[in-house]
Parts: C-alpha cells; sequence; structure tokens
C-alpha cells in the first residue's frame, strides 16, 4: 500500500503523536528512535531528520502534548456561562477521575525533568500557564461577585497541587484510593477554596 505523503508540518504532528504513546507505554529511559519509527512503518533516519536527537524528539512530544492540554483547557474556560461552572468544568477535567488524558506520561516527565533542563523548562512552563489561566477565572469570579476567594494566585496553587498529587495516587498506586473518593475531595477542596456550598457545583 502505497503512503499517503504528507507535509513537514503533518509528518512532524505524526512523528510527536507517535513518540507521545512510545513514551506513556515504555517510559522516557526505555523508548528509542526505533520504537517511534516502528510504529509508523518509517524509518529512523526519518525521525533523525525531523528532530536530530532523541533528546529533541522527547521534548518535542512533551511540549506538543503540553500545547495541547493548553488549548482545551483554553476552551473549558472561554466558555459563555459563570466562572464556576468554567472552574468546575477545568478542574474536573484536569482532575485524575476526568477525561483528561496522558497522566502517565507527565509523570513520567516530572521525573525526568529533575535531571534534564530542557523538560523541565517545558513542565515549568505548562504548570505556570495553568495556574496562570486558573487564577485569572479565579480572579473574574471575585469581581463578579460568583463566590469568596481572597488569593486566587494561591488557591489555583493549591488545587493544582491536589490534582497533581492524586494524579500520581492514582496512577502509580492502583487501589490506594478510589476515582469516586477522589472526585469528592476535589470537589470538596474546590467548594471550600471559593466560599461555597459543595451542592452548587452540581447545580
Amino acid at each position: 500500500m502505497t503512503r499517503v505523503r504528507l507535509t513537514v508540518a503533518e509528518r512532524r504532528e505524526e512523528l510527536l503523536r507517535a513518540a507521545i504513546e512510545q513514551i506513556e507505554a515504555r517510559g522516557v529511559a526505555a523508548v528509542r528512535i526505533a520504537d517511534v519509527a516502528s510504529a509508523l512503518g518509517v524509518s529512523n533516519a526519518l525521525v533523525l531528520y525531523h528532530f536530530s536527537t532523541k533528546d529533541k524528539l522527547v521534548a518535542a512530544a512533551f511540549t506538543y502534548a503540553a500545547e495541547g492540554d493548553l488549548a482545551h483547557l483554553g476552551k473549558l474556560l472561554g466558555r459563555r456561562t459563570t466562572a464556576l461552572r468554567r472552574l468546575r468544568s477545568a478542574v474536573r477535567w484536569y482532575a485524575p477521575t476526568g477525561q483528561a488524558k496522558g497522566w502517565r506520561l507527565w509523570i513520567e516527565g516530572w521525573a525526568v525533568s529533575l535531571r534534564d533542563a530542557g523538560l523541565q523548562e517545558v513542565t515549568r512552563d505548562l504548570d505556570r500557564r495553568w495556574k496562570s489561566a486558573l487564577t485569572e477565572v479565579l480572579a473574574e469570579g471575585v469581581a463578579a461577585g460568583e463566590f469568596r476567594c481572597p488569593d486566587p494566585e494561591a488557591t489555583a496553587l493549591r488545587l493544582t497541587a491536589l490534582l497533581d498529587g492524586l494524579a500520581v495516587q492514582l496512577t502509580s498506586y492502583p487501589g490506594a484510593v478510589s476515582r469516586s473518593r477522589a472526585q469528592e475531595w476535589v470537589d470538596e477542596a474546590l467548594a471550600r477554596e471559593l466560599g461555597v456550598e459543595r451542592a452548587s457545583l452540581t447545580a
């Protein structure tokens, strides 16, 4: 079967998606250029033509994944509805009990970024932009009188820390906490931070 000829941008995107899948399956340390090439039925040389080294491929793959997550977050927070509903949607999507995928990828990324300055910059940027987006909507809700939140920036940090921590527990230690219990904790934390009744999150 003849392969469809892709543009440079399309080929890079195809390689990045394959790299993400391989990293999730094998881990950053174990994944090889050959694994990515084999998954797509292309040569190692083609992968190296676009990224030149494994380190550059890995960094680009995490950047691609981060941009995808941030784009979806932007859609959720940009909806024409109340700040409370936008926050609820974003937090439930991001939580390890929601529809956000790739937690194994990010846990792998956090571990490797301890020793890799380039990857650390990617994960740090994702973290900063996520907190900034939450902070902005929290401030909007306060200004609109929807809820109370004395320090939106600190609230965004605490919520993110809770979600990231639960993701590690649910992903790394299956059975350590049930998804339903984790969701209860997330809802309780959000309600507490905003000074609202938990029931208002499902109203």
